[in-house]
């Protein structure tokens, strides 16, 4: 099953011709341009926007990514609180990020010959809230891991078959998605952010959010990783960093990460 899955999206690069893969640097769009490197060559490039909703420590993972797969990369500029309606963060607001993203690849794309623009939505996307989807779909760009009916753990197994650094690369999603509905995002709390998470990194944790509720960060890590928590000097360290950059109460979720989990409210009967 997975070869068939694997040789379809094969099939349908080839009959792209050529493309443009909106690049983050996670664990499906690596997998793409990997696999568009290999059966489109120089008929393939990867475009990265950067942002303050974009950790610098991922753009540079990013960089080093398309150096090693050698294919051609660009990069511009997009920042999506300066787009009306996304700093006031409704449930849509991935609408107007990725309208905004996928309309400058566009524009790149065509510049440079290339026939159509594709993201790293995978089948798993499907199930998920994702208004960024319909931005895609209004857009027609494409999502050949999608099509291909490609899971995050097929890409996976199929990422370390091709020798990918992100074969086991944690789930990411930009900083937006730390915002609860309604809560207003600006550049200086997506870098409490983003100094919040690196410094959850530095300390050896593996997966794990850092929610901005106003004065209080919430704290999700994977459930297997809340034990490292029970520790004195783990919670003082952390209580201590978290306030000086600007957070008055710094809590941790009892349940750890799960995807989706800014989603739950609307998920609630009323």
């Amino acid at each position: 099953m997975l070869e068939q899955k694997y040789n379809k999206l094969k099939g349908i690069l080839e009959d792209l011709g050529s493309a443009a893969v909106a690049f983050s640097g996670g664990v499906d769009s690596t997998f793409l341009i990997k696999v568009c490197k290999d059966i489109l060559d120089d008929k393939a490039i990867a475009i990265t926007a950067t942002s303050s909703t974009y950790p610098q420590r991922e753009f540079k993972e990013a960089c080093e990514l398309v150096k090693n797969i050698d294919i051609q990369h660009i990069i511009i500029e997009s920042e999506e609180t300066d787009i009306d309606g996304f700093a006031k963060n409704p449930p849509n607001r991935c609408y107007f990020c990725k309208h905004e993203l996928f309309t400058k690849v566009q524009e790149v794309a065509k510049s440079h010959g290339m026939k159509y623009v594709l993201d790293g939505s995978n089948f798993d996307d499907i199930g998920d809230f994702r208004p960024g989807m319909k931005a895609a779909k209004d857009l027609e760009v494409r999502s050949p891991l999608k099509e291909a009916e490609l899971t995050k753990d097929d890409i996976r197994v199929l990422s370390k078959r091709l020798d990918l650094p992100t074969w086991d690369k944690p789930a990411f999603a930009c900083l937006s998605s730390r915002f609860p509905y309604g809560q207003e995002i600006t550049p200086e709390k997506l870098l409490m952010v983003e100094k919040s998470e690196d410094y959850l990194r530095e300390l050896g944790f593996n997966q794990f959010r850092v929610r901005h509720h106003g004065e209080i960060a919430r704290i999700e890590v994977y459930p297997e990783e809340r034990i490292k928590f029970f520790n004195t000097d783990i919670l003082d360290k952390v209580s201590d960093y978290f306030k000086g950059l600007g957070f008055t109460y710094v809590t941790l979720d009892m349940r750890g990460y799960r995807t989706g989990s800014m989603n739950e409210v609307l998920k609630k009967p009323y």
